[in-house]
């Protein structure tokens, strides 16, 4: 596949045969021989054969093979020409990450590191299935959850108002419809909120190691030797029976309006056709449920540490620095060809990554730009950035979201046969917890690309900017 160099971050798939714009990737010379062993090109390209896409067909340097679109790609679509695709948000609706910070110290802290995973692992339901045994939500409260997102949880006394604006879109996406989300993905998520995923997503204590932007850190309250914790988590299941439910819907409507698919788990349907609003009206209300997940498991975060500490609120300050979705669609402004438009952001596997002075970065972050937080894998570190004016005129103000994968879960499985990985983990210093041993060796390691080669690439490429790197002290996989 012919790639042409743009600079030393970046690299161009020339548009050609039913492309109707270019392929953008951004990634180091080096990281483009991992690229290339899976079909994660390809969909760079398929992507770029969907009606009214603009700009480009987008790769963050984390990219790796999905459905439909590459997990790391981004796409954005005019409103009167374009699509909506599940393939381009996922099975995981909004999949995100929120990052809290304390008052603590990892000094004074660390020799109970096992006790807080331990308390964690005890009080917040992991792992496939996971449901809370003591909530289980009725019809309206599940759809005011589906509407009202965070702001939900809040109201239920899962923290307080405050945490609302430290969170993308004040935590709730607005044209959310309960009635566009089916009877069976409401069942799987009435007793499925406050708990953790399978998969990759995780609860981590970190230590700040690193600042590199000193001014950002302390406009984020951030200082070395800090602990801080991180949650990572999505919809669950309410949110991959409302992807199920869709591309079946999505596939007659690609026949429907003649859309040409080069790959059919790209399916779609026109942002203004009924099928399009009703997927978008599900989407934002699957999203919505993931925000008030987030919400309420930093909640029982807060509890936890406070029960094997035996430390009250003010002792630890627990608060959350920002949060952010990773597999969505947006409805965003941006210029394109000089023009300002409307436009349908997708990012699946894809941070947002506003400048400074951009009306929807929270006021408090807006001299300084928007929270950008990438997690590694559990053995390596996790970072936070900051966007910047040039993710906004070349991604759409999206930037990378995690380490991404190398290999696949059964791979990592096979490839860690005979190891305990918990143990080796330990033996560095970090604590695991996971709802199986299975699960901890398909999330090891070396299943990753190195976080801080994905991160030097968009920090050089100029469209997210370091601020500082964590260290994990203790996980919680799901």
């Amino acid at each position: 596949m012919k790639l042409e160099r743009v600079h030393d971050y970046a690299w161009r798939i020339p548009k050609h045969g039913r492309m109707n714009v270019d392929g953008i990737i951004y990634s180091s010379e080096r990281m483009l021989n991992d690229i290339r062993k899976d079909e994660s090109l390809q969909q760079v390209i398929n992507v770029a054969s969907l009606p009214g896409i603009v700009g480009a067909s987008l790769a963050m340097p984390d990219i790796h093979w999905g459905y439909g679109f590459p997990i790391g790609g981004v796409a954005a679509f005019d409103i009167d020409k374009g699509i909506i695709s599940p393939g381009g948000v996922g099975y995981d609706i909004n999949c995100g990450v929120r990052l809290l910070r304390t008052e603590l110290e990892v000094r004074d802290i660390k020799s109970k590191t096992s006790e807080v995973i331990n308390q964690m692992f005890r009080d917040i339901p992991t792992g496939v299935g996971s449901h809370r045994g003591d909530l289980r939500l009725n019809k309206d409260d599940l759809d005011g959850v589906l509407v009202d997102g965070a702001a939900w949880a809040v109201s239920q006394g899962y923290g307080n108002a405050d945490d609302l604006d430290h969170i993308e879109a004040a935590g709730c996406i607005q044209g959310a419809d309960p009635d566009c989300v089916s009877d069976r993905a409401k069942k799987r998520g009435c007793n499925q909120p406050g708990t953790l995923g399978s998969g990759n997503h995780f609860i981590e204590m970190q230590e700040v190691v690193e600042i590199y932007d000193e001014q950002a850190a302390n406009v984020m309250g951030l200082f070395p030797g800090q602990l801080t914790i991180t949650i990572h988590t999505g919809s669950r299941g309410l949110g991959h029976q409302v992807c199920e439910d869709h591309i079946e819907v999505m596939l007659k409507a690609s026949r429907k309006y003649g859309i040409e698919l080069p790959d059919k788990q790209l399916c779609c349907a026109p942002i203004k056709s009924d099928e399009g609003k009703h997927y978008f009206a599900a989407m934002a209300a699957a999203a919505n449920f993931a925000f008030a997940n987030r919400q309420m498991i930093m909640h029982w975060v807060r509890l936890a540490i406070e029960k094997s500490l035996q430390i009250g609120p003010a002792d630890h300050c627990i608060n959350p620095i920002y949060d952010i979705a990773h597999n969505i669609a947006k409805f965003e402004e941006h210029h394109v060809g000089g023009v300002s438009k409307r436009l349908c952001v997708h990012r699946k596997g894809a941070t947002r990554a506003f400048p400074a002075k951009h009306p929807e970065v929270p006021a408090c972050y807006r001299a300084i730009g928007q929270p950008v937080l990438i997690p590694g894998d559990m053995g390596r570190y996790s970072f936070v950035l900051v966007g910047t004016d040039k993710a906004m005129k070349e991604t759409f103000g999206s930037s990378c979201h995690g380490a991404g994968r190398v290999m696949s879960r059964h791979k990592a499985k096979k490839a860690c046969r005979g190891r305990d990985i918990a143990r080796e983990l330990e033996e560095q210093g970090i604590i695991v917890r996971g709802a199986s041993s299975g699960t901890i060796a398909e999330e090891a390691p070396l299943a990753y690309k190195d976080v801080a080669e994905v991160v030097d690439c968009v920090h050089n490429a100029g469209i997210a900017k370091k601020v500082v790197k964590l260290k994990p002290l203790g996980v919680i996989k799901g």
